[in-house]
Formats: structure tokens, C-alpha cells, sequence
């Protein structure tokens, strides 16, 4: 009897094996699922690791980026400090119209101050345009070092190559060093001092003055050594030459504007974190704009000159921009960067001056501008390693009341940076 559609189950003394047994086809399905289960997981796991292996290469990179781009910004800034020394000089030299260096200041200060002016008020920098009331007669101060270092460092490049003229600014290290050590009373070691005139033995290699590199009509120089030499060009624009006395005067206007020059950094060393750094551009922009514009005009043997054609129309506005950059650039680059890579960095501008001298005038540096070259940039990077090691050491220190006044002059390295 039944009831309902209820049925008992058939066999219901087999077990398990039994159950198995009489259902092959059911162990077949269960083991290919589960295949299908791991190799499900197996395309899973291999996807995620993929995932995770494109994201930390990503994140590699990314990290890389992060770390070296105020070095990449201070790379670019002497690439733009190259170019503008460069179109400086062509300026000056390599047109029939020729352009005073003051004029040429003009043009790349009052470009440079514009977008400065517009920079600022874009990104509402702190006490924006005149900084802070008793740091103004500084920043005066500042500005017009900076203008007077600039108008020597242009005038020297009217008789001297690019790369001299270059790697004689690289004496700025050493001469802001010993200002601030007349000035300021901070430390000047024996080190620092040898590094000094090992630089200035170095000037006089490039400067050659007779009295000590004689240099017979007659002499002829050696097959071997003319691929150094800079008489024989073969590059875009033909070389200009210079006298002896033209040389020594263009490299002591030279080794004067780095001396104006460190002037200029020992008064923003005394500025510190009291004015922004952009602050201190803007004066000194405004200061040299103002000065070589009244010295022009009341000059009776300078005048503006009217560029004559496309090319040099394009220079000037280039002058302009790239002087804007080059601030921009080296200011962001220091702000991200530890001081002793980006300044080791900066001395790649030879390199630069080097490159654009050989493909544009065709010359090629003489062995004694080469060897004071390396003299002057090896005791620029000595006393900056110096000054690096010092920094570290007064990490650790406290400031006092008096330093203090002074700003970032008496702050470590890595204060100074931030401002």
C-alpha cells in the first residue's frame, strides 16, 4: 500500500561505496569540476599577480619621479642658463647689429619680471610684491648685487667663450663663502681657503695674461693638439677673436660679477625664510630692468638698438622666457632637492657651454682654459661638500637668538632650502 506519491528507498542497506559504485559517471563529473575549479583559480591568482606586478612597477616609477624631479628641474635650468648665455653672446657678437649688454639685461629682466608679477599673484605668494617692511632695504640690496653681477658676467661674454665665461662663475661658492665669513662671522675653514685659490690659480689659466703664458707670433701650435685649440672654427657663426688686454679685461669683469654675485646670495643668506624666494627674484629683476633702462638713456654713446630681422627678434624674446625659466626652474628644484645633489648638479652647465660652443662657433676650449676649468669647478665642489658635511653635523644643534636674526644664515642646509 501507498500513500500519496511517497516511495521507499531502494537498497537501503548499500553504503557509500555502494552508492559510488553505481553512479560512475557522477565521480567523473565531481573530478572535473573540481579541475575546473583550480585551474579557475589558477588564471585568478596569475591575473592578480599580474595586477600587483604592473602596480609596483607603477609605483616604481612613480617613486623614482618623485625623488629626482627637482633634480630634473635643476638639469633643465642650466640647460636654459646655457641657452641664454648662449644667445647672449651671439647677440653681442654675431650680428651687425650688436646689441650692449645692457640692453640685453633689459630684455630678459623685464620679461622675467612680468611673469614673476603674474606668477606671484596667480599663486597669492605671501607679502607679494614688496615683502615684508624690514627686509626691504635688503632686498634693495640683493637686487642691485644681482644687477651689477649680471652686467659683468654680460659684458665679459662680449670677448670671452661661453664655457669661460661659465666656469669663471662657478667662483661664486667660494667668494659667497668668504663674504659670509667678513659679514656674517660664520666659519671659514683652512679647506675652504686652499679651495679659494686653487680656483683663482685656475682664472689665471683661463685669462692667460702674457706676463705669464708668453705666446711668440712665430709659435705655431702641434698637429696633435689642434683639436683643442679655438683658432681653427668650423662652426655656424665664425668666431670672434680678442686681444690679450681684451681677455684679462673681460675675465676680471668676470671674476667681478661673481664676486657681485656672491654678494647677492649672502644677502638673501641673511633674508632666510623673512621674504619669499620669488620676492627676492621680483626685486631684482624690477632693480636691473630700471637700471640698464636709465643708464641707456642718459648714456650719450648707448642707445636701443631695433632688432633687424626675424632671428633676432626670436633671440630676444628667448632671452626673455628663458631667464624666467631658469629662476622658476632652480627655485623649484632647490625647494624638492637635497642641497648636495642639486648643487653638484648645477656645474653640468660646463658641459652645456661646452657642447653649444663646439656646434656654434666651431671652437674647442685651449688646454689651459681646460685645465682651470677643472681646477675652478673641483674647489667649487669641494667646498660645497664641506659645506654639506658642516650642515649635517648641525642638525642636531640649536640656534641662538642672535643667529636667528640673521634668517636661514645661521639655520641648517636643509632650512635654507625650503625657502
Amino acid at each position: 500500500m501507498s500513500y500519496g506519491s511517497i516511495k521507499s528507498p531502494e537498497n537501503p542497506t548499500k553504503g557509500p561505496d555502494a552508492i559510488v559504485q553505481s553512479h560512475p559517471d557522477r565521480h567523473d563529473e565531481v573530478d572535473n569540476q573540481s579541475g575546473a575549479s583550480h585551474a579557475g583559480e589558477q588564471v585568478d591568482s596569475s591575473a592578480v599577480s599580474g595586477d600587483e606586478q604592473r602596480r609596483t612597477t607603477w609605483q616604481k616609477c612613480k617613486g623614482l619621479y618623485e625623488r629626482n624631479l627637482g633634480l630634473f628641474f635643476v638639469f633643465m635650468a642650466q640647460v636654459f642658463a646655457s641657452l641664454m648665455i648662449m644667445t647672449t653672446r651671439l647677440l653681442e657678437t654675431g650680428f651687425e647689429t650688436k646689441f650692449h649688454a645692457l640692453q640685453i639685461i633689459f630684455v630678459r629682466m623685464l620679461a622675467t619680471f612680468i611673469l614673476g608679477c603674474l606668477y606671484m599673484w596667480y599663486k597669492k605668494i605671501p607679502d607679494f610684491p614688496l615683502g615684508k617692511r624690514d627686509v626691504r632695504g635688503l632686498l634693495v640690496l640683493r637686487g642691485m648685487a644681482g644687477f651689477s653681477g649680471l652686467y659683468c658676467s654680460y659684458y665679459s661674454l662680449s670677448y670671452l667663450n661661453i664655457s669661460d665665461a661659465t666656469v669663471i662663475s662657478f667662483l661664486v661658492p667660494t667668494m659667497t663663502a668668504f663674504l659670509c665669513f667678513v659679514a656674517l662671522k660664520e666659519p671659514f675653514t683652512a679647506k675652504e681657503a686652499l679651495a679659494g685659490l686653487i680656483a683663482f690659480a685656475g682664472v689665471l689659466f683661463i685669462a692667460r695674461p702674457t706676463f705669464l703664458f708668453p705666446r711668440p707670433a712665430e709659435e705655431q701650435p702641434e698637429e696633435s693638439m689642434k683639436l683643442f685649440l679655438a683658432e681653427n672654427p668650423t662652426g655656424v657663426v665664425p668666431s670672434v677673436p680678442a686681444t690679450p688686454a681684451e681677455r684679462s679685461v673681460a675675465v676680471l669683469m668676470a671674476v667681478i660679477g661673481s664676486l657681485a654675485a656672491a654678494a647677492a646670495y649672502a644677502t638673501i643668506r641673511v633674508i632666510g625664510k623673512r621674504a619669499h624666494s620669488l620676492v627676492s627674484v621680483n626685486y631684482f629683476a624690477f632693480l636691473a630692468t630700471v637700471g640698464s633702462c636709465f643708464i641707456i638713456l642718459v648714456h650719450p654713446d648707448l642707445q636701443f638698438e631695433i632688432p633687424q630681422n626675424a632671428m633676432q627678434w626670436s633671440m630676444l624674446v628667448a632671452i626673455g622666457v628663458a631667464g624666467f625659466l631658469l629662476q622658476f626652474l632652480l627655485t623649484e628644484g632647490l625647494q624638492r632637492e637635497k642641497a648636495g645633489r642639486a648643487t653638484n648638479l648645477i656645474y653640468t652647465q660646463m658641459v652645456f657651454a661646452l657642447i653649444l660652443e663646439r656646434i656654434v662657433w666651431g671652437t674647442t676650449p685651449p688646454v689651459e682654459s681646460l685645465l682651470g676649468s677643472a681646477m675652478i669647478i673641483g674647489s667649487a665642489i669641494w667646498v660645497s661638500l664641506q659645506k654639506n658635511k658642516t650642515a649635517t653635523k648641525q642638525n642636531a644643534l640649536v640656534i641662538d637668538e642672535e643667529r636667528s636674526l640673521l634668517g636661514a644664515a645661521g639655520a641648517p642646509a636643509e632650512d635654507r632650502r625650503e625657502n
